[in-house]
């Protein structure tokens, strides 16, 4: 098996690149590292050899390492193309990569671990405010993804009727979204778009629960 990937059961920089791997049909190492125990594994020296930036996920394809996850789903779709997950034409991958830059470059950056410890420690959030941070910056997110969706192309996922990259963006923090307790009301097509892709056993076998290094 030459695929290894470096995860954490509940970060959805990694669950994004589970979904894809799923989706492939690729079988890979997992090789947990703790955000949290003993001051967060992902700090240690031996794992910011490979990842300098101490951040999850990094894929080891052979002697190839990969890091960021966007990096990493191109990278696959790019040296396994089968089955696709972009578009075949230049409208459409730009498209796919709107959602996912929506997504990943917009909303998970401001609620993800370093920044609510950094919140914590630095400016006294207490839980109550780290969880009144998280709905207020994906509810923010959604008011724009929710119209971004709806104007289509129409199909089953963002995307058309097959699973796209997009997809493996959005049900991470649409994931995000029921754990924070975010009213997902004003948001149809994301809901059912979400719902659609869970009903997949790609995206089943990636979920956060499912993983070896989750809680039981």
């Amino acid at each position: 098996m030459s695929l290894v990937l470096y995860t954490y059961w509940r970060s959805s920089a990694v669950y994004r690149v589970r979904i894809a791997l799923n989706l492939k049909g690729l079988e890979y190492e997992v090789r947990p590292v703790h955000l949290v125990n003993d001051g967060g594994e992902h700090l240690k020296p031996a794992y910011r050899a490979l990842s300098p930036q101490a951040q999850l996920p990094t894929l080891l394809d052979g002697d190839r390492v990969i890091r960021q996850s966007m990096a990493i789903m191109e990278y696959l779709d790019e040296t396994r193309p089968t089955p696709p997950l972009m578009p075949a034409y230049a409208a459409g991958r730009a498209r796919v990569r709107e959602l996912m830059q929506a997504v990943a470059a917009d909303i998970h950056p401001l609620g993800n671990l370093r920044v609510l410890k950094t919140i914590e420690s630095e400016f006294g959030a207490d839980a109550a405010a780290k969880e009144a941070w998280s709905r207020r910056w994906i509810a923010r997110g959604f008011d724009g993804l929710e119209v971004l969706l709806a104007q289509g192309p129409a199909g089953r996922y963002s995307h058309g009727d097959t699973p796209t990259l997009a997809d493996a963006c959005l049900v991470p923090q649409f994931y995000n979204a029921v754990r924070w307790g975010v009213d997902l009301t004003p948001y149809p097509t994301i809901r059912r778009v979400a719902e659609a892709c869970q009903a997949l056993e790609a995206f089943q076998r990636a979920a956060p629960e499912a993983q070896p290094d989750a809680p039981r």
